[in-house]
Order: structure tokens, then sequence, then C-alpha cells
């Protein structure tokens, strides 16, 4: 038996003795991913992306350690790939899809991806990655669930909603895809759930939660959008938030919460008001709208004994200008340090008030223009995908012909912009400070396959090194996305001991697609450590390794999970 087929065995041992001594489950789900032409969110008949026929796409309910294995058919007329935002993925970043780890699904074929959800719990989603097919759908919600023997820090409530909120583009993203430039790209529609806001039309439907009197219910919200920061709130009712991506926070009573780009909360929410319909509301950061706006999301908070409908006004909010607000609102959101999650030991277990960091990695995120085209960069570098996927390059060929080491300024801006194919080599099982750097007049926020952000800071104008002073070491949030304010820098901590290829971006569709990205490789030579899984079995190949497959006479399954 050769080594790969030893590993393959050896796998499936470690998933039957992992479903055997904790209770996880294998989930199965399979996905037919097409395009429809329906009026899904507008009078305008436009092209969605859906999942067995379902848009947003169908809900990923896992427990920690279960494994999930997804075998998507593609049924459109590109290739695409799925990333799991927020999944940690342990020592498998094949598993991960991004144009940098994994060749793409070609039209008419399948594969499955299989992950184990290990050591996680928390609130996250999934999106198509590639060819800026985000923006016109394929996305959906993913809950982790704490297992039975673990103390969940609040009462279970009645029951729990997922909502996907985010900005919409009644154009078509084959259309927008190849005409990115400099114009300031204003959506037409925040969506709840894939439906357009209250009363904007009869004909099309929008977002309900129906509540009974008394009883307390989890909100698990996500920004699936593109573009947009928004404020969420729910008329006349508290929010208390409890967790954010796979954290437990400290509790804290709110009015109203701001949910960037690619970013994930729960808060529980008590139907403590009289019998009637309440607004549930979305409005944008950084954007001047008016109550009558399709950029003012809004749905209905309806109790079950409700004799009245919503006013006319959905409920103010903070002024969307007020950066104060939301900066001292992200501040305040902190890690519920005696709280267990994913183990029985409380997170505040593992923290960062005196580690030694191995590096420092600053990133300016910036317009540029390289040759006449507008693009994204990141210290001046505008990412520009190679064929032939890092990840494989890394594993077969050492990199070589596809990558170099050490071309990628970590601490530096290039006097120049230019292309690049940005790869920074990281220290395996170091501690690492991030600070992103936002160089524009506009929100980011970034994200890191792979791994949890300790939150450790954030501030105006230019980072330095003085600025470590004002960092909250104690408690900071660990989240796997965090915004980065205008003109501003955001700090985190990272400790790097999941070994791979991990990709590092904005959220940002447009930034991310024009360039706003880097790959980050942890490894290490010495074979006692951990090591990443060697490849599936079902690698697909592609680039200097073999064209990608083609279309198969695979037979379509039945829709549905």
């Amino acid at each position: 038996m050769d080594s790969f087929n030893r590993w393959i065995w050896s796998m499936a041992a470690v998933f039957v003795v992992l479903v055997a001594t904790t209770g996880a489950e294998v989930i199965d789900l399979r996905w037919v991913v097409a395009s429809d032409y329906t009026l899904w969110t507008s009078s305008l008949a436009q092209r969605v992306i859906t999942i067995n026929d379902m848009f947003p796409g169908p809900l990923i309910n896992a427990t920690t350690n279960d494994v999930v294995k997804v075998n998507v058919f593609n049924k459109l007329d590109e290739p695409v790939l799925f990333t799991w935002n927020g999944i940690q993925q342990r020592l498998n970043s094949w598993q991960d899809g991004v144009s940098g780890t994994n060749c793409a699904i070609q039209p008419g074929t399948n594969w499955t991806y299989a992950f184990v959800v290990k050591d996680q719990i928390g609130s996250f989603s999934y999106f198509p990655s590639i060819n800026y097919q985000k923006l016109t759908g394929g996305f959906g919600p993913i809950r982790v669930n704490n297992r039975i023997v673990i103390n969940v820090p609040f009462p279970k409530p009645e029951a729990e909603f997922d909502l996907l909120i985010g900005d919409w583009f009644f154009s078509d993203y084959k259309v927008v895809r190849p005409g990115l430039g400099v114009s300031v790209d204003v959506p037409d529609m925040i969506l709840m759930n894939g439906k357009a806001p209250y009363g904007y039309s009869k004909s099309i439907s929008h977002e309900s939660f129906n509540v009974t009197k008394g009883k307390t219910y989890r909100f698990r919200v996500s920004n699936v959008g593109t573009t947009l920061s928004f404020n969420f709130r729910i008329q006349k009712h508290k929010m208390v938030l409890v967790e954010t991506e796979g954290s437990y926070t400290n509790q804290i009573m709110l009015d109203s919460l701001d949910v960037h780009v690619g970013q994930s909360y729960s808060v529980l929410v008590t139907a403590d008001q009289d019998d009637s319909d309440y607004y549930i509301a979305a409005t944008p950061k950084l954007l001047n709208t008016t109550d009558d706006s399709p950029l003012v999301a809004k749905g209905v908070l309806h109790y079950a004994n409700s004799g009245s409908s919503v006013g006319v006004s959905p409920p103010s909010g903070p002024d969307p200008w007020d950066i104060e607000f939301s900066v001292n609102q992200a501040r305040s959101i902190k890690w519920n340090l005696t709280a267990g999650a994913a183990r029985p030991n409380p997170q505040g277990t593992f923290n960062v008030s005196n580690v030694t960091l191995s590096e420092t990695i600053i990133l300016h995120g910036s317009e540029a223009n390289i040759s006449g085209l507008y693009r994204y960069a990141v210290n001046n570098v505008s990412y520009l995908a190679p064929d032939t996927p890092l990840k494989l390059a890394d594993y077969f060929v050492n990199g070589s012909g596809v990558y170099q080491l050490g071309d990628f300024p970590i601490q530096s801006v290039k006097e120049t912009a230019s292309f690049g194919v940005s790869v920074v080599g990281a220290t395996h099982k170091g501690w690492h400070e991030i600070v992103f750097q936002n160089d524009l007049l506009s929100m980011d926020s970034w994200h890191l396959d792979g791994y949890g952000f300790y939150v450790v800071g954030f501030g105006d104008g230019e980072w330095t090194i003085g600025s470590r002073s004002t960092y909250n070491l104690y408690d900071p949030v660990v989240r796997s996305t965090v915004q980065v304010y205008p003109k501003g820098w955001t700090a985190v901590y990272v400790f790097l001991d999941n070994p791979g290829m991990w990709n590092l971006r904005s959220q940002h569709l447009k930034n991310w697609y024009l360039g706003e990205e880097l790959y980050v490789r942890v490894h290490d030579d010495d074979p006692n450590p951990a090591k990443e899984n060697a490849p599936p079995e079902n690698l697909l190949l592609c680039g200097m390794f073999g064209e990608p497959m083609a279309p198969s006479s695979a037979p379509e399954p039945q829709s549905g999970a």
C-alpha cells in the first residue's frame, strides 16, 4: 500500500474514531448550483445563483467535531468554488475553496468538499469565491452548535433564526465583472434573507419572523453583502449580544448593532412588548438614506396575537456617519473569559496578555493604478491569481514557477504599484501581530481563512509602535473578520498553529476581486509538529498539473440536503 492510500485509510479511521468517541455525525449534503432568472428580489427579472432551487442557500447545521461533506453539482455555465467563511478546517486548507487552494469545479461536473468543524462553535456563512459570483447569490448560513456536554452561557432560546442581510445590485454580475472601475458603487437594495424591504412591492414578499410574547429568541445575523456595513435594530426591542463568529462575548444590552461585510453575530431578543408587529431594520453606514429607500432593509417581527401592522417609519438608528459610535461599540465587544465554547475549559484559558510576538505584519489596503488599470492593492502589490493554485504548487513543486517567498513586503509599501502573487511565509506556532492599515476613504474589512483573530485595537491615522499602549490584551474578542475604519488601523494577534496555505483578504468583493488579498503559508519542516493533511483522494488538478476535468455525465441528485 503506497503512502497516499495509507493516508486515506488513516483519515477514514480518524473519522470513525471521532464519530464514535464524541457523538459527532457525518453530515452529507448534495447541492445543485444553478442560475435562475425570476422575480426574486424586485420587479426586474435578474440572474440569481441558487442552491437546490433556494436563495439564499440551505442551512449547514452542524455540531462541534461533525464531519461535513458537500457534494457540489455545478450547473452554471462557468467554474465555481465555495468558501466556508469562518470555518477553520484544522490541518486542511485543501478544502478552503478559494483560488489559491483549489482548482475550480467545472461546468457540468461535481466535486465533494469534506471537512471537520473541529473544536469550533458559532455563526458563519458560505458563498462562491470566484468570478464575482457572490454579487448574484450562492450564499447561505452555517451554524456550529455546542456539543451537549458543553454548557452554553445563556438559557436555551425558544427558537433560532438565521438572518442574512446584505446589499444587492440589480445588474448581472457578468455585466458588472468586466467593467469594474473607479466609479463609486452604490447598491440598489439591501435584502433580508433574499427578500426586498417591507412595503417595496405588493408582488414581492418581505421577511417576517413569528414570535410569542414572553419568549426569547436567538437571531444569527450575518452581513452577506459585498460593499456596505449596516446598523441592525428591532423596533422597541433590546438585543443582548452573546456570540460572534465562534466566540461567546460578554453579554451587553444593545439598541442597535453595526455589522460589517463578512461578519456574523448572535443576539438574544425577548418578545416583551405589546402584541403587535414591529420593524426589523438595517440601514447602511457611511451613506445617506431615507425611510422609504430600498437601501433600508425592512422586515417584520410578528407577535402571535398581533392585532396591528407596523407603522409608517422604521426605528431610527445612530447617525450613519458617526464613526466614533461604531468604534466605541466595537471596543465594547469583548471575550467572555468564563464561558466554555468548543471545549469545557473557559475561553479565558487562551489569552494574549503575556505572549511573545514572532513577527509584526503591516498591511496597507489601497487603490492602485497599474498600466492604466484600476486595481486594489496590499502594500502596493495587487494580487493576480496564477493558473495553478498555490496549494498545489506548494505541495508538488515547493512553489517553483508559481510563487516566490520573500517577494512580498510585510512592513513597507512598494514605491510603484505592480501585480504580484503575494505569499507570506509565517512562523508555525508563532504569535503574529497583523496591523490592517486602511488608506481608503471607505470602510474595509479583512478576513483570514483557517483562523480567528484576537482583535486588540482600533485607531485613527497611521499605526505606530506607540499605538500598542492602547491595546486591549485582557479580553479581546476572537473572530475571523474584522472591520477597518476609513483612514484608520485595526490590530490583531493570531497564533499560527494551523499549517496550510491560507487566504488573507478584503471581504469587500470589489476590493478582493481587484487584488486586495494575499496568502499566508504556515509551514514547519520539523517532522514533530502536527502537519497538514495530505491531498484528498478526489483532488482536482489544473494549471501546470493538468487540464480541468471535462464535463461528466454524473446524474443530477434530488434537490435538497
